[in-house]
């Protein structure tokens, strides 16, 4: 009976072994992209991601698309800047603002008459104390001295020449004032070209007279109202 008994764990246990030591291929498959070290056969190499990311772009935040209009209205300010650089006012006049040109032009063609006028007398009163120098070290000199300037003696012709020559100056920095201000406005102008200016604000600034009490009366004072829609 005994032997019956031993016959028959052993046939379990053989049995047993024999299934927990099988591999079954429907829960574990093996994967052809992993690549066995100890294998001959070539390497899997898995293609890299060819789609470009754009700078700033997440999941949470795409980035943005811009289309034709934008792109074309985001180009206006440097447009306009180059414009007036080449020639100033006319980014004005593609702004639509061509009632800034007379002011512009202007400003250049005053400039420029203030540096003629001061240019004329500096070289003036320079060749009148040229003059005077060589006749008082007896160079020869075929120019004659000026009769406007024969009752003023060389300090006062130095001191106008220094005065005529300092204005020319500053009428040259005057004028590349005026024309970087040309510039700078045709940019500013078309940067703002999307902004609303219109009279419908919601914060607006205008004068006002307030009532104040003096002396049992009411005094009208100036003052500025500002006023803030929510």
């Amino acid at each position: 009976m005994s032997f019956y008994k031993i016959f028959l764990l052993l046939l379990c246990m053989v049995i047993t072994g024999s299934v927990f030591s099988q591999t079954d291929t429907v829960v574990i498959k093996v994967d052809s992209a992993m690549a066995n070290p100890d294998s001959r056969q070539p390497k899997t190499v898995v293609p890299k991601d060819t789609v470009v990311r754009v700078a700033g772009e997440t999941p949470d935040k795409p980035a943005v698309v811009k289309d034709s209009a934008r792109l074309a209205i985001e180009r206006m300010p440097g447009q306009a800047a180059r414009r007036s650089a080449i020639v100033p006012g006319l980014g004005q006049i593609k702004n639509g603002r061509w009632w800034k040109v007379p002011f512009i032009y202007g400003g250049l063609v005053g400039t420029a008459l203030v540096f003629e006028f001061n240019q004329r007398y500096y070289r003036d009163i320079l060749t009148e104390l040229q003059v005077r120098y060589n006749r008082d070290n007896n160079i020869p000199d075929d120019r004659k001295e000026n009769p406007q300037y024969q009752n003023l003696d060389d300090t006062a012709l130095q001191s106008g020449k220094d005065f005529y020559r300092r204005n020319r100056d500053l009428s040259v920095l005057v004028g590349l004032g005026v024309y970087a201000i040309n510039i700078i406005d045709a940019y500013v102008d078309a940067k703002f070209f999307r902004w609303d200016v219109s009279d419908e604000l919601s914060f607006r600034v205008k004068p006002s007279l307030q009532s104040l009490p003096a002396h049992a009366s009411l005094v009208p004072v100036p003052g500025i109202k500002i006023s803030l829609a929510l």
